[in-house]
């Protein structure tokens, strides 16, 4: 199974900027940051901490902050080509659902049966 969303937007912020609900993950450095169309209402599990892994455009990043209801924010610093519309892999063949899942205190189990709002696309992959 693999749950993937795009990037909405782009932006670039100093040292010292907070990310997210409750200023949790403030910069130590300039960062570039893409918020991805993909919340807690989604069904990605509200408490997966700062450095859960995602690939974008098929390179490994990290998330930022905490999970909004409709979207998160993740580190872009590392990957330059990307921008509106990349491609971010939340869990699948590159991101485990299980390294997801231990990270937000939970099982693999729980986090695919919260997914209600994204659409399900069944292909032979």
């Amino acid at each position: 199974m693999t749950l993937e969303s795009k990037i909405i937007s782009v932006r670039e912020l100093p040292a010292g900027e907070a990310v997210g609900y409750g200023a949790t993950f403030v910069c130590d450095r300039p960062l570039r940051i893409g918020v991805v169309a993909m919340g807690y209402a989604d069904g990605y599990p509200r408490h997966a901490p700062t450095g859960t892994p995602v690939q974008i455009d098929g390179q490994a990043s990290r998330l930022l902050g905490r999970v909004s209801m409709d979207m998160l924010c993740v580190d872009l610093t590392g990957v330059p080509q990307a921008g509106l519309g990349s491609r971010v892999e939340l869990w699948g063949k590159h991101v485990l659902a299980s390294e997801v899942a231990t990270l937000a205190e939970t099982i693999p189990y729980e986090i695919f049966c919260n997914l209600r709002r994204v659409p399900r696309i069944y292909s032979q992959d």
